[in-house]
């Protein structure tokens, strides 16, 4: 079992690389030219491209961020078919090698939104810089557990069933600091 799930793994690590190097591509930019859109070094974009490196959620920020994306976008174009209809089996899930935060895609590609659900485990802190929040609005809704969340100089602490709409664009980070997992939806709009 725990095979398959790293095999599992390794294969949508593989295809974000593969829709990273096509986003570049279709616009044209080098390895050089990604790396000052997103901070992230050109020798770390080269390895996450090729299937060699599983990026951590605030590098896929990062990348995401520069091509006008939301990480959610960039991981559902890597793994999703076309439909209205987006099964629980169908539905991909990313998993954070550093934390352990896992992503799931839920809603179907043909809406202007995506609807994404997040596991933060117990005692773990996830950073995502201000690009992956540019041109595109956002609601975070606590569904389990106990979140913490920091968007520049605020702090927002949300409990089971609270819901909160992120402002402009701004460093932030999810943090759990309970003893259980917190489970919340992300609800992303798309830019028009």
């Amino acid at each position: 079992m725990l095979d398959n799930l790293s095999s599992k793994e390794d294969d949508i690590n593989h295809r974000i690389g593969q829709r990273i190097k096509l986003e570049r591509e279709l616009r044209g930019w080098s390895l050089t030219d990604l790396a000052q859109h997103s901070g992230v070094s050109r020798a770390m974009i080269h390895k996450i491209e090729r299937g060699e490196s599983s990026p951590t959620a605030t590098l896929l920020a990062r990348l995401a961020g520069s091509f006008d994306m939301s990480m959610s976008q960039l991981i559902a174009q890597s793994e999703m078919q076309s439909g209205t209809l987006l099964t629980l089996a169908q539905q991909p899930v990313w998993q954070d090698p550093e934390t352990g935060y896992i992503r799931r895609h839920v809603s179907p590609q043909q809406i202007p939104a995506d609807l994404v659900s997040v596991e933060l485990p117990a005692g773990v802190s996830v950073p995502m810089p201000a690009i992956s929040y540019l041109s595109r609005r956002q609601l975070i809704w606590v569904i389990g557990g106990e979140l913490v969340f920091q968007e520049g100089e605020k702090t927002f602490e949300l409990a089971e069933g609270d819901c909160l709409a992120l402002g402009d664009p701004a460093d932030c980070v999810f943090i759990n600091r309970s003893e259980r997992p917190c489970r919340y939806a992300v609800l992303v709009l798309k830019p028009l």
